[in-house]
């Protein structure tokens, strides 16, 4: 018996575990019931009655021993695990891919930025709104296509209330509340009755921007457009001003900038013409301003506006817009250096 135990104890010394799993089977072989060390203490009933005395206090000194042995090499366990220093607490708790910003989003914290710079704020409003703030408050006839079904998603049980159609409702709004100087910029999504096609979509996003003061001439809208155009395309950028018209501005125009891709050479991107539209503008309308209780013989200003999608067509060359909003994760990831 005492060779047994002296044997145990010197195979308990050695005992070692390279994990938690290998320790508890250990700990069963040696401390269970059906263990090693309880297996000797049912032998212990044949020792003889001179030797108990010796033998049972070796017994328990080789359990204590043993039992203690497990839970120092449990302590390790616990002790070699990353310190503290060591932890990064803001990493996530399972592997999670980055996701990026989306396209539409990007260029128009661009757009945004840009006017900022020129002392712009951001102004937003609701996107169902009402006849008055979308067309009549904008000088729209009563008889413009605009407001036909076919054009204008409205509300079916009250004419009177449409899904925006441009985001100078919010323009409409900012006036009706406040007196000049105004100087906003507005972005938003805004809603068509359009077939979905590579070209056109029911939903859009679009950027205006509105400066109303005293003697703002079209020669400061102009500044403007020129400082824009440069910042967002580059400084080798040129544009042009084509007359136009539009309910809300007198005089009215379009601008166009000298192609990005051809630099004004002439592709098929520009029809060979060497220019590309990007926006309308124009001088607010007098009417526009005294339907939002501002006096026109005071003051004057500028609007512009211009549709998101069309600007990231030129800067990302999407041929298809409605890539745009079908959120497929291979379209997106391209655009990770962008953020």
């Amino acid at each position: 018996m005492l060779d047994k135990i002296k044997t145990l104890r010197q195979e308990v010394e050695n005992i070692k575990a390279a994990n938690a799993d290998e320790l508890e089977a250990l700990r069963i072989k040696y401390l269970s019931k059906k263990g090693e060390i309880s297996a000797l203490m049912n032998d212990f009933r044949h020792v003889a009655a001179e030797q108990k005395r010796e033998v049972g206090s070796l017994l328990n000194e080789l359990k204590d021993y043993t039992q203690g042995k497990i839970n120092a090499l449990k302590e390790g366990f616990e002790n070699t695990q990353t310190s503290d220093e060591d932890i990064d607490l803001t990493r996530s708790a399972y592997p999670i891919e980055l996701g990026t910003r989306h396209p539409i989003s990007i260029v128009k914290k661009e757009i945004c930025d840009i006017f900022a710079t020129l002392g712009f704020s951001i102004a937003e409003g609701p996107e169902i709104e009402d006849d008055w703030h979308v067309f009549t408050s904008l000088n729209f006839a009563e008889d413009h296509p605009a407001r036909d079904m076919q054009d204008t998603f409205f509300i079916q049980h009250n004419p009177d209330i449409l899904l925006r159609t441009h985001t100078s409702s919010v323009q409409t709004r900012v006036m009706e509340r406040e007196q000049p100087p105004i100087r906003i910029i507005c972005p938003g999504r805004v809603y068509r009755n359009e077939a979905i096609s590579y070209r056109a979509h029911c939903f859009f996003h679009q950027v205006e921007a509105l400066y109303i003061n005293k003697d703002v001439s079209f020669a400061d809208l102009k500044q403007a457009l020129l400082f824009f155009a440069k910042e967002m395309f580059g400084q080798e950028t040129k544009i042009r001003l084509r007359p136009s018209y539009f309910p809300f501005t007198e005089p009215s125009a379009e601008m166009d900038i000298s192609c990005n891709l051809c630099g004004g050479k002439g592709c098929p991107f520009c029809k060979h013409t060497g220019w590309v539209e990007i926006l309308g503008c124009g001088m607010v309308d007098p009417n526009v301003l005294d339907n939002c209780g501002i006096d026109s013989k005071v003051y004057s200003g500028y609007a512009l506006g211009m549709g998101i999608e069309r600007i990231t067509n030129l800067k990302y060359q999407v041929k298809d817009l409605r890539m745009f909003s079908e959120n497929d994760i291979r379209f997106l990831r391209q655009f990770e250096s962008a953020n």
